[in-house]
C-alpha cells in the first residue's frame, strides 16, 4: 500500500486508460512542471537504448522539461527510425496539448520491447490525461507507469531545511529485468526546493550510486531506465553549492528516498518470496566487495537456495571463489547468514549446524554478510530469490 504522498507546488500529474496493450487500465501518465523548474536525470546504459531515452536525453540538454510524458505497454525499443519519430511524435501532441515547445517534452516507455508504440491511442487519450492534471495525483500516477508490478511503489518526505520546510516526492516502477547500470527501471521524483543544476544532477547521482545502482532482481539492465529529479523551486527553502551544508543535507534525503524506492523494487520483484540483502566486508577495493556481491546475487543455484529456504552454503562459496577478485585469501574469509556463523577462515564453522542454518534460511529477509579479510572497504546490495513464479512470469510475458 502506498504511503502518503504529499503534492509537490509546481508539480501536476494526469494519468489516464490510453488503451496502449490492454484495456481498462491506467498506462499513460502525463507530467507537467511549472516554469522555471530544473531537472536532473540518469539514463540508462545499455548501448540499444530505447528511443523515448534518446529524445529524453536530447530534449533535457536543450532545454527544462515543462512535461513528462510517461507510457506502458510498449518500450518503443529495438524499433530504429520509427521508434524515433514516434517519440518525437508523441512530444509534438504534448506540446500542442500544453503549449510548449516540443524540446520542453521529455517522454518514457516501459514494456514490451519490439512492438510499435500506438501512437494514435496515446494522443487521442491526452485531452483526458490533462483534464485530470492536479498536484495531489502522485498515486494514481504511481499505478499508471506499472508494467509487471504487483503494487505501485512511491515515497515522500517533508523535512526542515533552515526554517524552511521542503517536500520531497517521488514514484517507480519495474519488477524484472532489473540490475541497474546507472538507475533501473524508471523513477520521477520531484521536490519544491531551489538548487542549481549542477547542485541538482549531484545530488542525484550520489543518491542513485547508493540505492538503484545497488539492486538487482535477475542480472538484466533495461533499455528503458531512466530516473529523474526535478526541482521547482516553488517553496522558500534554497539548497546551496555543492559543498555546503544544506547541500549535504538535501542530498542525505533524496538518497533516503531513493533507498526507499530501490527496496521497494526488490520486494515486489517478479515471483519473489525472500528480500535478500548481501554485505560483502574488508575488501582490498569497493570494486571487489561489489563483484563478489553481484556474483552471489545473480547466482541461479543461490537464488533457487533461497527459494527452497535451503541453507546450501556451498553455493555461496562458490560465488565467492568465482567472483574474480585477483588477490583472494581464502584462509581469511567468512559468511555468515544473519547470526549464524557458516564459514571461518576459509573453512566450515565449528559451530555451524544445518538447523541454524535452517532457521536462518526460512525467514523472508535475510542478510548474507562476507567478510573477505582483505581491506577495509565494503559494499552492500539487495536482491530477491528465484522462483517458479518469476520463469511463468517472464515464459508468459507477451502471451
Amino acid at each position: 500500500m502506498l504511503p502518503k504522498l504529499h503534492p509537490v507546488e509546481g508539480i501536476r500529474l494526469g494519468a489516464c486508460a490510453a488503451g496502449i496493450r490492454y484495456p481498462d487500465r491506467l498506462d499513460l501518465v502525463l507530467i507537467e512542471t511549472a516554469a522555471d523548474t530544473k531537472a536532473a536525470a540518469v539514463f540508462t546504459r545499455n548501448r540499444f537504448c530505447a528511443a523515448p531515452v534518446i529524445v529524453a536525453r536530447d530534449h533535457l540538454a536543450a532545454s527544462p522539461p515543462r512535461a513528462l510524458l510517461i507510457n506502458t505497454g510498449y518500450a518503443n525499443a529495438g524499433m530504429g527510425e520509427i521508434g524515433l519519430r514516434d517519440a518525437l511524435a508523441c512530444c509534438r501532441a504534448v506540446a500542442n496539448r500544453l503549449g510548449c515547445k516540443d524540446a520542453e517534452v521529455m517522454p518514457f516507455s516501459t514494456g514490451v520491447i519490439g512492438g510499435r508504440l500506438p501512437v494514435d491511442r496515446i494522443v487521442n487519450a491526452l485531452p483526458a490525461c490533462v483534464e485530470r492534471l492536479g498536484e495531489s495525483e502522485w498515486a494514481d500516477a504511481a499505478h499508471g507507469i506499472m508494467t509487471t508490478d504487483s503494487v505501485a511503489k512511491g515515497a515522500s518526505r517533508q523535512f526542515k531545511l533552515g526554517s524552511e520546510t521542503v517536500t520531497l516526492t517521488g514514484i517507480a516502477k519495474g519488477a524484472g529485468m532489473i540490475r541497474p547500470d546507472m538507475a533501473t527501471m524508471l523513477a520521477f521524483i520531484a521536490t519544491d526546493a531551489a538548487l542549481n543544476p549542477q547542485a541538482l544532477q549531484e545530488s542525484l547521482r550520489r543518491a542513485v550510486a547508493r540505492s538503484f545502482n545497488r539492486i538487482t532482481v535477475d542480472g538484466d539492465t533495461s533499455t528503458n531506465d531512466a530516473c529523474i529529479l526535478l526541482a521547482t523551486g516553488r517553496s522558500a527553502a534554497k539548497v546551496g553549492a555543492v559543498d555546503s551544508d544544506s547541500f549535504e543535507q538535501f542530498a542525505a534525503v533524496v538518497s533516503q528516498l531513493c533507498t526507499e524506492l530501490a527496496q521497494a523494487l526488490v520486494r515486489d520483484a517478479e515471483g519473489a518470496t525472500k528480500f535478500i540483502t548481501i554485505e560483502v566486508v574488508e575488501g582490498a577495493s569497493e570494486a571487489d566487495c561489489l563483484e563478489v556481491a553481484y556474483t552471489i546475487a545473480h547466482s541461479p543455484l543461490v537464488k533457487t537456495a533461497f527459494f527452497a529456504s535451503d541453507p546450501n552454503w556451498g553455493r555461496i562459496l562458490a560465488a565467492v571463489g568465482r567472483a574474480g577478485i585477483h588477490a583472494l585469501n581464502l584462509s581469511a574469509v567468512s559468511i555468515d547468514l544473519d547470526d549464524v556463523r557458516v564459514i571461518s577462515d576459509g573453512a566450515l564453522a565449528p559451530e555451524y549446524t544445518e538447523a541454524r542454518g535452517q532457521r536462518v534460511m526460512r525467514k523472508p529477509e535475510i542478510t548474507v554478510r562476507v567478510a573477505l579479510g582483505s581491506g577495509s572497504s565494503s559494499a552492500r546490495i539487495w536482491t530477491s530469490d528465484l522462483s517458479h513464479e518469476y520463469v511463468q512470469i517472464n515464459a508468459e510475458y507477451r502471451s
